[in-house]
């Protein structure tokens, strides 16, 4: 990640509360969510700090009416965003669908409890196959960053806007329960400069005076002509895989094991990955930042030499599918939890050590 070097500024802060604020920082005029555990500090604070910024904040009556509001807001040329839990993101779905096939700019956050269903409240990263695989009907992708701290969580979520304005397309924080409602010091930033000039928004609807009205639309009803769109979309894909593949690596100095995972998992697996060195077992921790794309290019260069690769995640194996497309042939293992179970270091341990 690139060095900040504006002032510092720490305070203790809930991830929810931090992802609310850097949203503010970065420029969010529109928000608009529905209530859902384990996210409701996000919605509670972006109630209390948008007025008296002069932001629009809207309690929606359904998470179906509040990304439908985010796109008239995005089309309008407004830095808008939404968040959810996982029920909540689903129903979504059909508004995001509609955001990435008009090439609308948004940012989702999704703070994962446990599924199918209803699920519980505790923590999970089971939406990993939502988050990447678009989520809803249609061609589409959705940038995905993974925080693995309170900072990080505040830090991507000012990326996000910008990856969402450069790119027009809907962009998704990944987090969950533990990162939502864990505490820790978070530095807050202003906005900084992103390093990609970010166009005009000559595309939005802001009214037609001295110029030809826009029009911002994803339904294509002559022959061909939706096609071609998805051509141009595939490009805008290609393009994104191309340039945004983000990652950590943690003590991945002449590994013999890798182990992957991503979000609070990866904290757990530092833990083990310090106890295991101690013991002069050479294993390292290779962290994706953005899931989608997820960042195979850093991993095929880290697995080189690698005698096996472990994925740790909390769900029943999702993630893990990316790390065999990345790594054909490579022995991969798994170890996950699902439903609120967490993986805990002594058993990442000892799979490590009957898997030598």
């Amino acid at each position: 990640m690139e060095k900040n070097k504006t002032k510092k500024n720490k305070v203790l802060m809930a991830g929810n509360e931090a992802m609310a604020e850097a949203a503010i920082r970065a420029g969010c005029g529109f928000y608009a969510g529905y209530p859902i555990t384990p996210q409701n500090e996000l919605i509670a604070y972006m109630a209390k700090k948008m007025k008296p910024r002069n932001r629009v904040f809207v309690q929606a009556e359904s998470e179906l009416a509040a990304i439908n509001m985010v796109f008239g807001a995005s089309a309008a040329g407004v830095r808008a965003m939404t968040s959810s839990s996982s029920p909540g993101i689903s129903l979504k779905q059909e508004g995001i669908s509609y955001l990435a096939g008009a090439s609308l700019p948004a940012v989702i956050i999704n703070v994962m409890r446990g599924g199918p269903g209803l699920g519980s409240i505790e923590s999970s990263q089971s939406d990993y196959f939502q988050a990447t695989r678009g989520g809803g009907h249609g061609d589409y992708f959705t940038l995905t960053l993974a925080p693995w701290s309170v900072d990080e969580a505040a830090r991507l979520v000012m990326l996000a806007f910008d990856l969402a304005d450069y790119y027009r397309n809907p962009t998704l924080i990944l987090a969950d329960a533990i990162i939502g409602q864990m505490m820790e010091p978070v530095e807050l930033i202003l906005r900084k400069e992103f390093k990609k000039k970010i166009p005009k928004k000559n595309w939005a609807l802001t009214g037609a005076k001295g110029r030809s009205p826009n029009i911002i639309r994803s339904f294509f009803l002559k022959e061909g002509l939706l096609e071609t769109y998805n051509e141009y979309l595939r490009k805008k894909w290609n393009n994104i895989r191309k340039n945004e593949q983000r990652f950590s690596t943690y003590k991945t100095d002449k590994n013999k094991y890798l182990i992957v995972a991503y979000g609070s998992q990866a904290r757990i697996v530092r833990e083990a990955v310090d106890i295991l060195r101690k013991e002069n077992i050479k294993v390292g921790l290779f962290r994706p930042i953005s899931l989608w794309p997820y960042p195979e290019k850093g991993l095929k260069r880290l697995a080189k030499g690698v005698k096996k690769v472990v994925v740790v995640e909390q769900s029943l194996g999702q993630m893990v599918e990316d790390v065999k497309l990345a790594l054909p042939g490579k022995e991969v293992v798994f170890l996950g939890k699902a439903g609120g179970g967490i993986p805990q270091a002594k058993e990442i341990i000892n799979l490590i050590k009957r898997n030598r």
